[in-house]
């Protein structure tokens, strides 16, 4: 059972496994950094600690990012989309974002520029 208040539950509109997405933005600049994955834990955890929490599809559990690299996300806003399944965490990223060490996820392959 998840802490998180029920008028912000109420509000989500999650994937089949019970997701959200979360994009991440540099506050200031509006680089996006990365896309990650929260349910309603994941999401109560970063309200409460201003720290950004995921939950890792991959590993099965939750991850507080920079946890064991150092590069950490202090989290200044979080806004919902219009639809309720999306998610725009602002937040000071210390390190790189990416786990190849990339200040961005989003830097490595382009596949077209206008």
């Amino acid at each position: 059972m998840s802490g998180l208040d029920p008028a912000i539950a109420g509000k989500l509109t999650r994937n089949a496994d019970g997701l959200v997405c979360a994009v991440v933005q540099q506050r200031g600049t509006g680089e996006v950094l990365m896309v990650a994955w929260m349910d309603d834990e994941a999401l109560h955890r970063t309200l409460a600690t201003g720290r950004a929490t995921y939950w890792s599809r991959s590993r099965q559990a939750y991850w507080v990012k920079g946890e064991t690299s150092g590069h950490t996300q202090h989290v200044h806003e979080i806004r919902l989309d219009c639809d309720g399944d999306a998610l725009l965490l602002v937040v000071d990223q210390i390190g790189p974002a990416c786990h190849t060490g990339s200040g961005t996820c989003f830097d490595h392959v382009l596949l077209r520029s206008l």
